[in-house]
C-alpha cells in the first residue's frame, strides 16, 4: 500500500463531476478491497465531523492500484485534500492491524481549516454564473465569470454579491476545447487562423504558450487549466482555441463548463501508465471528457479513422462531426446519411458536409501545411479544423482562406512539419515525440528526395523504458544512415542525465541499426550542430524539436546570415545559443 499522488480537482474530470480531492495508490489484489473500504469508512467519518456530510465518493480500480476521492465545495477544495490524505493514512493504519486513529483531534484541526478557507462569495458567484450559463473560473486568487469581451472578473476575496453584477453585459465568446495524442497545436493554431480570417481577435493556448493575434502574453507549457484562465479573463479576446492536454484533465478536470467546439484527433499508445489510464480506451475516455462542456447547439469533432474514437464516440451525447481521410468510411457515410456533418478528403478536395449540403473547401495540394499532399496526417487536421470552425460560427470564406494561406510561413505553426533550405540541406523541424506521430511523418517524407537521411531524436523521462525505446524503433522508418540522441534536460522528470539516450542507443543496435551511424549531444542546439556538421547538399534533416526551438531557430538564423554552406565547417560564433 502506499499513496502515489494526491490532488485537488477543480472540474469534471475522469472520476467525478465536478470539483473535489483526488488520490492515486498503489495496491496489491489481497488488500484492495479491504483498503478501499476502509477509506471509505475513513472519509465518511471525516467528512460528517467537520460539516461535509453532503459529499458524494467515488473510486476506480486499475491494474496494481486505485483511484480514490470525492466532491467537495470549490471554496475548500485544500482542506479536501488534506481530509483525503487523512482518510488514507486511517485506511493504511486499519489493514496494517495498528487500528484506526482518534477522529477529534483531527476533525477540529480540519474544521479549523475549512473556516479560513470558506468563501461563501464565491459559492453565491459561482451558482449565479450556472444559472446564466456562463463560465464560471476560479484560480490565481481571482475569480472570473464569462469569457474574453464578455469576462469581469474580481479577486477572490472582494466579491461582489450576485445582484450587483451586470449580468447583462457578461457573455461567453466561442471556445473550442481541442486534445487528443497527436496534432493539437496544429489544429489549434489553424482554428485560430480560420478565426482570424473572419475578422476576430483569436486568442489560443497551447504547449507552446497563451497568445493574443499571434503575440505572446507568456510563453511556456499552458495546455493545461492556468492558461485557459489566462486567455479567457483577456477583454480582447472575441475566439479563444484552448490545447486540453491529457495531463491538465487527470490533475485538475476540465478547464470550463460550457464550450461551442471540441475536437479530439486521435488516441495512441502515449503516457500509459500514469494517473491509473493504462489501455487506450481509458485515454480515450480520458480525452473524451472535453465533450461534457458542449452543450446544445455545438460540436464534438471526431477522427472516425482512429478504431478506438470510432469505438467509444458513439457514446458521445451531442452533436458529432466525425473527420476522415477515407470517404468510404462506414461510420462516416451513415452520419451524413442520416443529416449528419462531417469533413472528408474526396480524392484532392477537403469538403464539408452540413446538413446534407456539400462544400469543397479547398484542393489537397493548396493547403500549403499538407506538403503538397504528402502529409495526410496534416490533412486530417485540416479537416478536423474545418469541421470544428462551423459551431465557432466561422463561415466557409474565412475557413477555405485559413485551409490555403496558414503553413506557407514556419511562423504560423512553428515547430510543427517545417521545412527549411540551409545551405543546400533541407531540414525538417516537427515536435514529433511518440511511435504514433513518427509513422505519420515517415508516411509524409516516404517520397521525399534526399540524398541520405539523418533523424534527431530524443524523448522526454516521463515514459517508461519500452515507450522509450519504441519511439527509438518507430525512427527507423524513416530509413536513417544516421541517428543523433539529444539530451532533454529540461524534461529529465526523474531520470538520470543520460538514461533516455543509453535506452534509445540499446533499442537502435538490438533493431540492428549500426552503432557507429549514432551520435549523442548533451543539449539541443549541440544535437542539431552535430547534425550539420554531418551533412552534405542534398540531405535531408528530420529534427525532432521540443525543447529549444527558438534557440534552435535563431542558430540556424546566424547561419544564413552567414551564408553557410552543407559541408563547411561551422563557423566558431554561431555556437550553442540557449
Amino acid at each position: 500500500m502506499k499513496l502515489l499522488d494526491s490532488r485537488r480537482v477543480t472540474g469534471p474530470g475522469l472520476l467525478l463531476d465536478g470539483p473535489g480531492a483526488v488520490l492515486e495508490v498503489a495496491l496489491d489484489a489481497p488488500t484492495r478491497d479491504r483498503a478501499i473500504e476502509a477509506w471509505r469508512e475513513a472519509a465518511t467519518r471525516m467528512l460528517a465531523a467537520v460539516g461535509l456530510p453532503d459529499a458524494r465518493l467515488h473510486s476506480r480500480y486499475f491494474q496494481g492500484g486505485a483511484t480514490l476521492g470525492f466532491t467537495a465545495p470549490p471554496d475548500v477544495l485544500y482542506t479536501a485534500t488534506e481530509l483525503n490524505e487523512w482518510a488514507w493514512a486511517s485506511a493504511e493504519a486499519t489493514i496494517s492491524g495498528s487500528g484506526a486513529p482518534a477522529i477529534e483531534p483531527d476533525a477540529a484541526r480540519l474544521s479549523a481549516a475549512l473556516v479560513v478557507e470558506r468563501n461563501p462569495a464565491l459559492l453565491a458567484i459561482r451558482a449565479a454564473a450556472g444559472a446564466h450559463g456562463v463560465n464560471f473560473l476560479a484560480g490565481e486568487e481571482l475569480v472570473s465569470v464569462g469569457s474574453g469581451t464578455g469576462v469581469q472578473v474580481w479577486p477572490e476575496r472582494e466579491l461582489p454579491g450576485p445582484a450587483q453584477v451586470s449580468w447583462g453585459r457578461v457573455h461567453d465568446v466561442p471556445i473550442a476545447l481541442v486534445t487528443g495524442s497527436n496534432g493539437k497545436t496544429t489544429v489549434v493554431r489553424l482554428l485560430a487562423a480560420m478565426a482570424t480570417e473572419a475578422g476576430r481577435a483569436a486568442g489560443t493556448t497551447t504547449t507552446d504558450g497563451v497568445s493574443v493575434q499571434g503575440r505572446f502574453l507568456e510563453e511556456s507549457d499552458f495546455s493545461g487549466p492556468s492558461g485557459a484562465r489566462m486567455l479567457l479573463r483577456r477583454p480582447e479576446v472575441e475566439t479563444a482555441v484552448l490545447e486540453t492536454a491529457r495531463g491538465g484533465l487527470l490533475r485538475r478536470g476540465l478547464a470550463v463548463e460550457h464550450a461551442q467546439a471540441a475536437v479530439v484527433t486521435n488516441i495512441a499508445a502515449d503516457h500509459l501508465g500514469e494517473f491509473g489510464v493504462q489501455t487506450l480506451a481509458e485515454l480515450a475516455e480520458t480525452k473524451l471528457l472535453v465533450a461534457r462542456a458542449v452543450g446544445a447547439g455545438g460540436r464534438v469533432v471526431l477522427n472516425a479513422d482512429d478504431p478506438v474514437l470510432a469505438k467509444a464516440g458513439q457514446r458521445v451525447a451531442p452533436e458529432l462531426a466525425w473527420f476522415t481521410l477515407d470517404p468510404a468510411n462506414p461510420i462516416v457515410r451513415a452520419h451524413v446519411a442520416g443529416g449528419g456533418t462531417a469533413a472528408l478528403l474526396d480524392g484532392t478536395a477537403v469538403v464539408l458536409i452540413e446538413r446534407g449540403n456539400r462544400t469543397v473547401l479547398a484542393s489537397a495540394d493548396t493547403v500549403p501545411m499538407a506538403l503538397g499532399g504528402a502529409a495526410r496526417h496534416n490533412l486530417a487536421n485540416a479537416l478536423a479544423a474545418a469541421a470544428a470552425a462551423g459551431a465557432l460560427g466561422i463561415d466557409h470564406g474565412a475557413i477555405r482562406r485559413a485551409l490555403e494561406r496558414f503553413g506557407r510561413s514556419p511562423e504560423d505553426n512553428p515547430g510543427r512539419a517545417n521545412v527549411i533550405e540551409l545551405g543546400g540541406v533541407h531540414l525538417f523541424l516537427d515536435y514529433v515525440h511518440n511511435p504514433h506521430g513518427m509513422a505519420a511523418l515517415a508516411a509524409a517524407l516516404e517520397r521525399y528526395p534526399a540524398r541520405r537521411r539523418l533523424v534527431l531524436l530524443g524523448q522526454a523521462g516521463d515514459r517508461d523504458d519500452a515507450s522509450i525505446r519504441e519511439l527509438a524503433r518507430a525512427a527507423l522508418t524513416l530509413r536513417p544512415d544516421r541517428v543523433v540522441l539529444k539530451e532533454m534536460d529540461a524534461y529529465l522528470r526523474g531520470r538520470a542525465p543520460g538514461d533516455v539516450t543509453r535506452l534509445m542507443t540499446s533499442a537502435l543496435i538490438d533493431a540492428g541499426y549500426p552503432g557507429e551511424a549514432i551520435a549523442a549531444a548533451p543539449t539541443e542546439v549541440d544535437a542539431v550542430r552535430t547534425a550539420l556538421t554531418w551533412a552534405a547538399p542534398g540531405d535531408l534533416l528530420v529534427l525532432a524539436i521540443h525543447q529549444d526551438r527558438r534557440a534552435v531557430m535563431a542558430f540556424l538564423d546566424s547561419l544564413r546570415g552567414t551564408g553557410w554552406a552543407a559541408g563547411t565547417p561551422l563557423p566558431a560564433h554561431a555556437s550553442t545559443m540557449q
